[in-house]
């Protein structure tokens, strides 16, 4: 007898069901489910000679652009965690400092055909703020196209010239939050170079908020080069689960609670009987059907110890494997 094969519902890529076990493997992180992602540039003055010269200047003076393949770099590992592949972008602390000049929406698919030759205007100081009200009114118009969570790459080479500010808006974003006006989001903080004021970074990023936690994390890195791994690792651990999860099965019990992060493999058990079971993480959830009893086909040879063999699910369209957590 053939066994007949379910669809794995999203975040899961396999179900492995053995006598009451569970064994099921994550897709991938389901937070970044529904995830919106930007990427903000600093185009202050301070950024200008590791963009390289432009117009006839770069005829005459070979100098590389130092940022272009980081920018290539960070566009195409970000656009894997958006929802829909395309990134929010743009160059920010502009002309006097607090504009930013928009680059656009860009495809991750697309990311190495993409010039980032620097700003229009380079910036007469470094203001944070506007990046954070561009972000949260991008992301509330995206929360009407599926967004159900937010998170904004901020690079900087330099002091941030209105902390004060920041420190109040951020406030204001958490309470929004708490309320529900808003998705949760958090800002990524990259700083790059000697003139960055970790301290400074650090006061930002280590503010909690009721009912929110932290909106920031922040890292620094000692050269444009190594700013891409930095943020990779940054947003992986900001997109982790920090809460954990809940196992519920279809009868509303609690069978499983992670109370850290979750793993990539979830191994859990079921009372007899049950069809189904639930995921709550993040303030989602994902409920993903068992087999029924008659999907599971043991030949008469098979019981000689007494073990029963797994029932896989494929997911349609096959699936990979589960993705573990970058610490």
């Amino acid at each position: 007898m053939a066994h007949k094969h379910e669809v794995v519902v999203k975040p899961f890529s396999d179900v492995h069901v053995k006598g009451r076990m569970v064994t099921a493997t994550l897709l991938h992180d389901p937070t970044v489910e529904g995830l919106d992602v930007a990427l903000y540039m600093d185009g202050s003055a301070s950024m200008e000679s590791t963009y390289g010269p432009r117009g006839i200047l770069a005829k005459l003076a070979p100098v590389k652009n130092q940022v272009e393949p980081q920018m290539h770099w960070m566009l195409e590992y970000l656009a894997t965690k958006d929802r829909d592949g395309k990134l929010h972008v743009a160059y920010w602390a502009t002309g006097s400092g607090a504009e930013l000049e928009l680059v656009g929406e860009l495809e991750g698919s697309q990311a190495k055909t993409y010039r980032f030759p620097g700003p229009r205007s380079y910036g007469k100081a470094t203001v944070l703020l506007p990046v954070l009200r561009d972000y949260v009114a991008h992301l509330r118009k995206e929360v009407g196209n599926g967004a159900r969570r937010g998170l904004a790459v901020i690079v900087t080479d330099s002091q941030i010239s209105d902390p004060d500010d920041v420190r109040a808006y951020s406030e204001q974003v958490a309470k929004e939050i708490a309320k529900g006006r808003l998705p949760r989001l958090a800002f990524v903080l990259v700083g790059v170079g000697e003139q960055v004021d970790e301290e400074q970074m650090e006061e930002i990023c280590h503010a909690e908020y009721p009912g929110v936690g932290h909106l920031w994390c922040h890292r620094v890195a000692d050269r444009l080069e190594e700013m891409p791994e930095l943020v990779a690792v940054l947003v992986d651990e900001t997109m982790t689960v920090a809460a954990g999860g809940t196992i519920e099965d279809d009868r509303g019990n609690v069978v499983k609670t992670y109370e850290a992060r979750l793993p990539a493999v979830l191994e859990f058990e079921v009372a007899e009987g049950v069809k189904a079971f639930t995921l709550e993480v993040a303030g989602q959830r994902f409920t993903q059907p068992l087999p029924d009893e008659d999907e599971h086909h043991v030949d008469d040879d098979d019981h000689d110890d007494g073990d029963e063999e797994p029932v896989l699910l494929s997911p349609k369209g096959g699936g990979r494997g589960g993705h573990g957590h970058r610490h």
